[in-house]
């Protein structure tokens, strides 16, 4: 069968379900907005055959235990050579190329290219002294000394310094600043939050020791201080210092020609659609083996296009529901492992406070009522969906630590399951009442209930898994309308959502976590990205204590992750939809790539062919 006829027979099927079965549904697909490292390496190790890589079970579905993070190389790398990486997303990307001002996946998956964090991270995400930088921790856990090393230059030669450190620290704390960063993280740091208030022209807590070393001092210590907790991109203070903060995210620093001190320099842009970076022959880990890697935006539906052909080498994503009708592509290998990511189902709550610098929840909002979000979690079938259109490479979710973390995942807490009766009967004895007879709830004072939902377009799944969503909800008696009709696109989306567009009432997104288990970056009362506005004194407490000094003991921190989780679960800002797994093809030719995020080494990557392998 084609994937175009899969398709149809899938939203054929999706409309037989919804109609004749009363409903099961699930969640589009969509880029995570914030992932925290994408870092192809090195392998030397040999590969299984392909059967044994994509083996399907009886029942059609696939398990990503199946695949390697690591690419088999075949033949000898040439000396120099060009890839071509396809960046899959059905708009262009925003273009903010710089870690402390972008917001979405597709402007991370072009920085990463010619940037690069100061410290790395093993395969437990715990900072090491292999990067860049290297760094000690005081007795009390609260000061770290960071020291850049020898010979790490930005890509205009001057010397990555701990005055370009400490900058971008000034930068996301300035009362003018634009972005998304600012949060707990930075909070912690001593006088940071006078400096942010405009009550001191710099920050107490940051000193600068000499050229190449920075110490940060804290107010708290605790676990995420080691994988988060630190902010580990600098900004080449010589490139920003003359730009006024509140327009440094439209400047051309960030633009036009951004710079880094990554593997490869950014050559030449065309905004939106491609980019051309040329080996970074001074770059600190040694000089990269290719000569050229481009960057081009590649359209989800034409993805499988452009690997059999070779238009692309690799891609940044590779739609999973479209794997089945491809596992057998002969001019690539497919690499996979668990996200560090989760779709969900978000509730409008409240609002931004932009002065306060917090989230304010909103007790008239339409969806405040608990009942009405339990009840339209209880109306999808989140398993159905997996399996259907994603064969067994999205699973149910059911709390908001994903399996990606395993120490830190409740798999015993009860979430709601797929029960369209009791969805109901939440409704009946909640208020929501057909009054009128038009099949429709109205809400508990009698008025009519037009729940609005923000969907986002990319991939052959994304407007029947929209439409299944709301066939489920309409099956119990609520009326959710897309908003404006029709999907809105990536950049489109998010936008409106971050704005708290009154327009929106729900709508369906998806989070890279990073690699730290700290939530607060995302559900925190002051973290920009809560996009639910959800705040809670219980919440506050919980996250607060999760990443004490206290946490430092692996059970108590499980212990209070799970009632975390089980607070989430309660109170419904948002539901979690489907856990997920990435597909990543690579051309036969791509020597030394990997997608192991503990491992860095974009200037290993080699070909053994000067053109990409065509499917035969």
């Amino acid at each position: 069968m084609t994937k175009t006829s899969l398709t149809k027979w899938l939203f054929a099927l999706m409309l037989a379900m919804v109609l004749v079965l009363a409903a099961c549904s699930d969640d589009t697909s969509s880029d995570d907005t914030d992932p925290d490292t994408e870092d192809p390496a090195d392998s030397e190790d040999e590969g299984t055959e392909d059967e044994e890589e994509e083996p399907a079970e009886d029942d059609g579905l696939y398990s990503i235990d199946d695949f390697s993070m690591d690419k088999t190389n075949e033949g000898e790398a040439i000396e120099g050579g060009s890839i071509t990486y396809g960046l899959v997303s059905d708009t262009v990307f925003e273009g903010v190329l710089n870690y402390n001002f972008y917001e979405g996946n597709p402007d991370y998956n072009v920085i990463a290219w010619f940037d690069e964090p100061l410290l790395d991270t093993d395969a437990n995400y715990t900072y090491t002294n292999g990067g860049a930088a290297e760094y000690e921790i005081s007795e009390d856990g609260k000061t770290f000394t960071l020291t850049i090393k020898d010979g790490v230059n930005w890509h205009d030669g001057e010397p990555v310094t701990a005055e370009d450190w400490a900058y971008s620290y000034e930068v996301i704390g300035h009362p003018e600043y634009t972005g998304v960063r600012y949060n707990g993280d930075f909070t912690n740091v001593v006088g940071m939050e006078e400096y942010h208030a405009g009550e001191a022209d710099s920050i107490s807590g940051i000193e600068i020791v000499d050229e190449k070393t920075l110490k940060i001092t804290h107010h708290e210590t605790g676990p995420s201080m080691v994988t988060g907790g630190i902010w580990t991109y600098a900004m080449p203070k010589h490139i920003f210092e003359d730009i006024p903060v509140a327009e440094m995210a439209e400047s051309d620093a960030v633009r036009n020609n951004p710079i880094g001190m990554g593997p490869f320099k950014v050559d030449s842009i065309v905004p939106g659609e491609s980019v051309v970076y040329k080996k970074n022959e001074d770059y600190w880990r040694g000089e990269p083996k290719l000569d050229e890697v481009v960057l081009k935006v590649v359209d989800p539906t034409v993805v499988v296009n452009q690997l059999e052909t070779g238009g692309v080498d690799l891609v940044s994503s590779f739609p999973v529901d479209q794997f089945p009708d491809n596992a057998d592509m002969s001019n690539v290998e497919y690499l996979g492992m668990i996200d560090n990511a989760y779709t969900y189902i978000g509730f409008k709550l409240g609002h931004w406070d932009e002065e306060a610098g917090e989230n304010v929840m909103d007790p008239d909002a339409k969806m405040a009522d608990v009942n009405l979000r339990k009840a339209m979690w209880h109306a999808v079938n989140n398993d159905d969906v997996g399996n259907e259109f994603y064969n067994g490479l999205r699973w149910n979710a059911t709390t908001l630590i994903i399996p990606f973390f395993p120490d830190y995942h409740d798999e015993t807490i009860e979430t709601p399951t797929y029960d369209p009766e009791e969805a109901k009967r939440i409704l009946e004895e909640a208020g929501y009442v057909d009054q009128d007879g038009d099949g429709m709830r109205e809400d508990p004072e009698g008025e009519e209930l037009v729940i609005n939902f923000a969907s986002m377009s990319g991939g052959d799944t994304a407007e029947p898994l929209a439409q299944y969503y709301i066939q489920s909800w309409a099956q119990v008696g609520l009326n959710v309308q897309l908003v404006d009709g029709r999907l809105l696109e990536f950049n489109t989306f998010y936008d409106r959502v971050e704005a708290d567009d009154p327009g929106i009432d729900i709508y369906q997104g998806a989070w890279g976590t990073g690699t730290d288990v700290n939530p607060e970056g995302l559900y925190s009362n002051i973290a920009a990205y809560n996009y639910p506005r959800y705040a809670s004194d219980e919440n506050a407490r919980l996250i607060a204590e999760g990443n004490s000094e206290k946490a430092l003991d692996v059970e108590y921190r499980q212990q209070v992750y799970s009632e975390w989780q089980e607070l989430m679960v309660e109170d419904i800002p948002v539901f979690p939809t489907l856990y997920r797994s990435i597909l990543i093809p690579v051309n036969n030719r791509v020597l030394n790539y990997s997608i192991d995020p503990a491992k860095y080494i974009l200037h290993e990557i080699a070909v053994s062919e000067e053109e990409a392998q065509v499917a035969e």
